[in-house]
């Protein structure tokens, strides 16, 4: 493993830990030459999904931009950088333990939605505005009743 601070490619691993799923390690690391620390994540890779978009466009799927998504959503609400990751890190393995390869936007925004509304409803709302293309105040009222 390369060094992010010098590029000296000598590391050493100080502490490993598993994450509760074991489907990530995480590593402690310290450069043997500047002596600094850092932090690296493993994760097995899979076979690349397809998001299918609405307008049938068909991408690869990006944790980072599902991460994004949700982030935005959850600006200035009680969700943590944590809970957004396992969020992702849930929908993901949810997608990957799935019947295919090719999975519709939808169905990915649905899955989110679920988890965002167990966690944090403002988030939720916010997320399901953009989601589910909220036009006017009709639709907003509609889902504000779907929780209380």
């Amino acid at each position: 493993m390369k060094c992010p601070y010098c590029s000296n490619e000598a590391t050493e691993v100080i502490e490993t830990r598993e994450s509760e799923d074991l489907s990530v390690t995480r590593r402690r690391r310290t450069c043997t030459k500047c002596e600094k620390r850092f932090t690296t994540y493993e994760r097995v890779e899979h076979v690349p999904l397809t998001v299918i978009k609405k307008d049938e466009r068909r991408e690869s799927f990006d944790r980072e931009k599902l991460k994004r998504g949700i982030w935005r959503a959850s600006g200035k609400t009680t969700l943590k950088a944590a809970d957004i990751d396992r969020i992702v890190d849930e929908v993901e393995r949810e997608l990957i333990g799935g019947e295919g390869t090719e999975i519709v936007s939808k169905k990915i925004g649905e899955l989110v939605a679920r988890r965002l509304k167990k966690l944090d409803k403002i988030a939720y709302i916010r997320f399901a505005s953009v989601f589910r293309q909220f036009v006017d105040i009709e639709d907003f009222e509609k889902e504000l009743r779907k929780l209380q």
